[in-house]
């Protein structure tokens, strides 16, 4: 008989420094390695890259894998299944750690090879597989790794599927059914079909939305929403900056073809900007979508030339696209509501926030503060122009029916959202404690 563990290591308690570890005897596959950034938001002037992976522990910011210590087996690989930082963000202070290669789709590798070479602290040599949706790894003899096409908020975004003799494993973070979706193709329904037919033996399964009643809609309910904020307004003389999510690529591409339509020159303005632009530029497929002639810096002397030449030439001329749409602090968009940069906020701009708010006190207590300062200054804002890269209840519900795993374990959130899931596991039948299972933070559940 096949021993088969589930570690809830971080991301159970929480949103956000996702990890997780499967157990198939004594061989353990790990699945993302996030961080937390309201954690490090509490703390100035701190440089991620600088720091000891402990204090990072300690802070609350990256998962507590010290609990590896007490699990019998070996790491055999890293999976991460895309480029957020809640999923990949502790990579380049965790998985040196572990003798084991870390595998994942080709635009999540570019993210994480910039992590890797900015980090200042850590040596990590862990070997580097790209693996494309679609396609399977060899992790062991026994194991083996597949990974199949979701949709979310970022590129090539996958569940990862393991394959063993006790029975299927689904990591099913983040996903959405996007069946008209920007970029990539749609959720390979086939194949989650099939897999449902094959037989699943647990779902790990985010639980960030499934309390919002109804359906996610298509990313291109946002691309509609996006055309006719900009376009409505684009021809006035006033300023318009829109702040979105760097890694939402699909969304960018949509504000530069909106700012384009409504005759300004679109302008990506801020350090995760630049970075995720540099992963954009190696995926060909992507990069042919946007102008060539598109404006980035991340350098923060670059940013304040592009902003005091915005002004110059005048606002009406230009679509800053920026950081800043939680609040953070540095952020451009803090930057601007701050009066820290040669960009001031006359009466009449306006401010677009395709994002909505990330479920932390602190990103709500930011968020409130910038928009606060805005409308003192008479800025027009306009807020939730967006759609969530996150499944809602109906989304779960389809899912649970496609794949009708033996287990359930809901994870990528607090207590509210994971029991929020169990709840609708029980609409299907299932029994909370025999075969859904609520974990916290450190805890294993064996399913034999």
């Amino acid at each position: 008989m096949v021993d088969i563990g589930i570690v809830a290591v971080g991301g159970y308690n929480e949103v956000g420094r996702n990890m997780t570890a499967i157990r198939i005897d004594k061989d353990i596959v790990i699945m993302d390695m996030g961080i937390r950034l309201d954690s490090v938001q509490i703390h100035e002037d701190v440089e991620i890259e600088r720091m000891h992976s402990l204090d990072l522990i300690q802070m609350g910011a990256i998962p507590d894998d010290t609990i590896m210590n007490q699990i019998e087996g070996s790491v055999r690989a890293i999976v991460c299944t895309h480029g957020h930082l809640d999923h990949i963000g502790a990579v380049s202070k965790l998985a040196h750690r572990y003798k084991a290669p870390i595998i994942a789709t080709p635009f999540t590798m570019e993210l994480i090879s910039q992590q890797l070479r900015s980090e200042r602290k850590f040596r990590i040599g862990n070997t580097l597989v790209r693996l494309n949706a679609g396609e399977t790894y060899r992790i062991t003899d026994d194991i083996e790794l597949e990974f199949i096409r979701v949709q979310h908020s970022i590129p090539d975004c996958v569940f990862a599927a393991l394959h063993t003799r006790g029975g299927t494993i689904l990591y099913a973070n983040d996903f959405k059914f996007d069946r008209f979706p920007i970029l990539n193709e749609p959720v390979d329904e086939r194949r989650l079909r099939q897999l449902g037919r094959e037989g699943v033996l647990a779902m790990i399964v985010e639980s960030t939305r499934v309390d919002v009643n109804g359906k996610t809609p298509s990313e291109n309910v946002a691309k509609d929403l996006v055309m006719d904020v900009i376009t409505g307004i684009g021809d006035t003389d006033s300023g318009i900056i829109v702040t979105t999510f760097s890694s939402h690529i699909a969304r960018i591409l949509s504000v530069v073809e909106a700012a384009s339509r409504s005759g300004r020159v679109p302008v990506l303005l801020g350090r995760s900007m630049d970075r995720y632009w540099e992963a954009v530029k190696k995926m060909e497929y992507i990069r042919e979508r946007f102008p060539e002639d598109l404006l980035v810096a991340g350098d923060r002397k670059q940013i304040d030339k592009i902003l005091k030449r915005i002004v110059s030439e005048g606002k009406e001329k230009y679509l800053p696209i920026v950081t800043g749409h939680q609040g953070e602090p540095g952020a451009i968009l803090t930057r601007i509501g701050d009066g820290d940069t040669p960009y001031e906020m006359s009466k009449g701009d306006k401010v677009i926030f395709s994002a909505t708010i990330i479920p932390t006190p602190m990103n709500a207590a930011n968020r409130y503060a910038i928009e606060t300062k805005l409308r003192m200054k008479g800025v027009r804002i306009y807020t939730d122009i967006h759609v969530s890269g996150h499944a809602a209840r109906e989304d779960h519900w389809e899912l649970m029916r496609m794949i009708n795993p033996t287990h359930v374990i809901p994870s990528h959130g607090n207590l509210s959202m994971t029991g929020s899931y169990a709840e609708l596991a029980e609409e299907l039948g299932y029994v909370l404690g025999e075969d859904v299972h609520l974990l916290r933070n450190g805890q294993e559940i064996a399913l034999r």
